[in-house]
């Protein structure tokens, strides 16, 4: 375990490493911007790229101070930055290499080197000016209400009796660092507005401990739904403890469903609603894939309807066999951040 999280750790510093001196090759030295610009965009990309990481680990220690909030909303929203940035440079130097290619095959005159740098002073001029918009428009959106979206889904096996049945699902909220208790309420009171047939949480729900996060999220016990609150391991549960979070949440009055079904109705009315852990479980002593699927769906009656909460999307490849009706799933963020939605729908 510890090998692996070194590992981790070295490779994710090589990446941040890499990407900062990308950026600042073409968004500091290639510009050739006029003393001391140069320099200290030099530096800058130095600092951030040593500082993010520290700034992380600070916040995330002394999270509920001001110094603690400071540094680690600016290392997120920095990381944000950051990766915009590389994506637009890269976009760039895509767009640059098939100019150069066509210039090749055209036999046009060479750009001399005034021009090069003319060229990259307002191309790095442009894409800081996009990415600042970006960014502003994401931390708008990142710091406004949950949005709710309304999905119909037709069953085939679903009973008469449950048409029109609502889940809410709930999840990746990752409450921590940067989402906390008033957060945490003000999903709790959207929900139960929603009047809900059953509130589903598929995973991602915190990232600390139950100790550090026993108070931010309290809120959840006002959870209501007629069938219940139902919680499926996601993978940052197994980085923050996930033994202890499966005890507490029964606490707050949600069912765990931990590769195990429950039935939703009574008798002939009734759907079966099945839940399983993260799909790393098993790189913390659970079961593999595979084996949580089976336990979970296995010798269940076929002709029943079959609604499975898995955290991770891909679980589907699993229990496709089974016959389920409909997964829900967390995971993905959506995204998150342009443009890794649209890698997301690839998936």
């Amino acid at each position: 375990m510890i090998a692996r999280f070194v590992v981790f750790i070295a490779i994710a510093f090589g990446v941040l490493s890499a990407i900062h001196y990308y950026l600042w090759i073409r968004l500091g030295r290639d510009p050739h911007w006029p003393a001391p610009w140069g320099t200290v965009l030099g530096w800058f990309f130095f600092v951030v790229a040593v500082g993010m990481p520290v700034a992380v680990i600070v916040g995330s220690r002394r999270a509920h101070s001001p110094a603690g909030q400071i540094a680690i909303w600016s290392a997120y929203i920095w990381l944000g930055v950051m990766f915009l940035l590389f994506t637009a440079v890269f976009a760039a130097d895509i767009g640059r290499l098939v100019i150069g290619i066509a210039r090749r095959i055209s036999s046009s005159v060479a750009v001399d080197a005034e021009r090069r740098t003319f060229i990259a002073r307002i191309t790095a001029t442009a894409i800081t000016g996009i990415v600042a918009a970006a960014t502003a428009v994401a931390i708008r959106s990142a710091l406004g209400p949950v949005e709710i979206r309304r999905v119909r889904v037709r069953l085939a096996r679903l009973p008469r009796a449950q048409h029109g049945l609502t889940i809410v699902q709930i999840t990746d909220l990752h409450v921590g660092p940067t989402i906390g208790r008033a957060v945490v309420d003000d999903v709790v009171n959207r929900t139960n507005a929603l009047t809900p047939d059953i509130v589903a949480i598929t995973g991602d729900l915190v990232d600390g401990s139950v100790s550090a996060l026993r108070d931010a999220v309290a809120p959840l016990a006002n959870l209501r739904a007629r069938h219940g609150v139902y919680f499926v391991t996601g993978n940052h549960e197994y980085f923050s403890g996930a033994d202890a979070w499966v005890n507490e949440l029964p606490r707050l009055g949600i069912r765990v469903l931990g590769n195990e079904r429950v039935s939703i109705g009574e008798g002939d009315s009734s759907f079966d609603l099945g839940g399983i852990e993260d799909r790393s479980a098993h790189q913390y002593g659970g079961l593999a894939p595979e084996a949580a699927v089976a336990r979970a769906l296995d010798g269940r009656d076929p002709k029943r309807e079959l609604v499975l909460l898995a955290h991770q999307p891909r679980s589907l490849l699993d229990a496709a066999r089974f016959g389920i009706g409909l997964q829900i799933s967390g995971h993905t963020h959506g995204g998150q951040i342009w443009p890794f939605g649209f890698l997301v729908r690839l998936q």
